[in-house]
């Protein structure tokens, strides 16, 4: 298993990039909330079947300019801490309903040599 702490931090903001469609749902599940200024966290943590897991939450907290990176994209501001800005720098997120087992979040990573089947979690290259 990959540990995340052992990886040496970026010092540059990592190029993520949310599709359209995942812009829709992110602003979707923001407005839901009923609450202002949530921020879009992804990040990775040890585990999953491939040795990372992706993580993704609604943030309430403001950013800590040590600890993470924070961008704007379709006026949704997206927080990335810098542990796991390495494993994400290429990252695009989609969201699709395209059927009830296709659907949902899909991660296309280029930092990952190999991912499980159902797509959450990855071996780092």
């Amino acid at each position: 298993m990959t540990d995340v702490a052992e990886k040496p931090q970026e010092t540059e903001i990592p190029d993520v990039i949310l599709t359209p469609s995942a812009v829709k749902r992110v602003q979707f599940l923001i407005q839901k909330q009923g609450k202002s200024g949530l921020a879009l966290r992804i990040g990775v943590k040890g585990g999953g079947c491939s040795g990372l897991s992706y993580t993704m939450t609604l943030d309430d907290k403001e950013s800590n300019p040590t600890k993470d990176f924070q961008f704007e994209q379709d006026g949704i501001s997206i927080l990335v801490d810098k542990r796991s800005a390495r494993f994400l720098d290429g990252l695009q997120l989609d969201y699709t309903t395209a059927n009830l087992l296709e659907g949902g979040w899909k991660w296309t990573n280029p930092n990952a040599a190999r991912s499980c089947g159902c797509g959450t979690s990855f071996t780092p290259k």
